[in-house]
């Protein structure tokens, strides 16, 4: 069966399957896995392993459909590396490894391992054409995973969860809203054509980068709020600050950089809450 459009062949078909493999959005989940474990202040390299994997399979899988939708369906797209089968070969491979790694986690943790990243896939596999068809789940698909990601990392490690991983979870849901309401308004005319109900489409352009900066400005007043009360280390601020100055710079751009900037900037959020966490400088 033909997996590339462009070519035949080992080569070709190594880079079709490659292709769905995006990094700037992939990388986040992942890490988010991996923050959620180190929440956790212990570490199972089998668990964890499991856990990363699914989470890189169920955002493979959202990849693969969103391709597949917006070429073949929609025909949003001028051109597509897979052809449709595929695209249906690598949804089911992408599925078959997320179960496998289910079925892990239910082996080594547990079947509330197991109930707490199947959601994963569900986002992935109903991103389009279902959820990204309505502003409250087109906006908070993506921030969900990573809050279940975050989550699940917390609870494949301690069979529990604690305040400090539904607060973090919570926080990068609302900061990560946010970058997704400046992330679609690029699309904004596109959008409106197919009547796609983004956030920017039900509330116009400037309400919804209005919208997305309070979104942000709010999860940083927690992560504040949270550091005070002592759920969070102190050194959390330093992430709140970084994170806000690449804000303000965001703000005075159009969506297409403030995204790149914003984006990036959440990796920097990331990195120093991460680092917050487990080194625990100012404590």
């Amino acid at each position: 069966m033909p997996i590339s459009r462009h070519g035949s062949g080992a080569v070709s078909t190594l880079r079709a399957v490659i292709s769905q493999i995006h990094p700037v959005f992939m990388l986040p989940p992942i890490a988010a896995s991996w923050f959620g474990s180190m929440l956790a202040g212990q570490f199972s390299l089998l668990t964890g392993a499991l856990h990363m994997t699914a989470i890189f399979a169920g955002v493979y899988t959202a990849h693969v459909k969103d391709g597949y939708v917006d070429f073949y369906i929609r025909g949003e797209d001028d051109d597509h590396p897979l052809t449709e089968k595929g695209c249906k070969l690598l949804l089911a491979s992408a599925t078959a490894v997320f179960a496998l790694c289910l079925g892990g986690l239910w082996i080594a943790v547990g079947i509330g391992a197991a109930l707490i990243t199947l959601p994963g896939w569900f986002i992935g596999y109903l991103h389009a054409p279902q959820l990204d068809m309505h502003p409250i789940s087109a906006t908070g698909g993506y921030p969900l995973g990573i809050a279940l990601a975050i989550l699940g990392g917390f609870y494949t490690q301690t069979e529990t969860l604690a305040p400090i991983a539904l607060a973090f979870a919570g926080v990068f849901f609302a900061l990560l809203s946010g970058v997704k309401v400046i992330d679609d308004a690029q699309d904004y005319d596109y959008d409106r054509s197919i009547s796609k109900r983004t956030v920017a489409v039900v509330l116009g352009r400037e309400r919804a980068r209005t919208t997305a900066f309070l979104l942000m400005a709010f999860s940083l007043l927690c992560v504040l709020g949270f550091a005070v009360a002592e759920v969070f280390p102190p050194s959390s601020v330093l992430a709140v600050l970084a994170f806000a100055v690449i804000g303000v710079v965001a703000h005075r751009t159009g969506p297409e950089l403030a995204t790149m900037l914003l984006i990036r900037g959440s990796y920097v959020f990331l990195a120093l809450l991460l680092a917050a966490v487990w080194f625990r400088p100012l404590s």
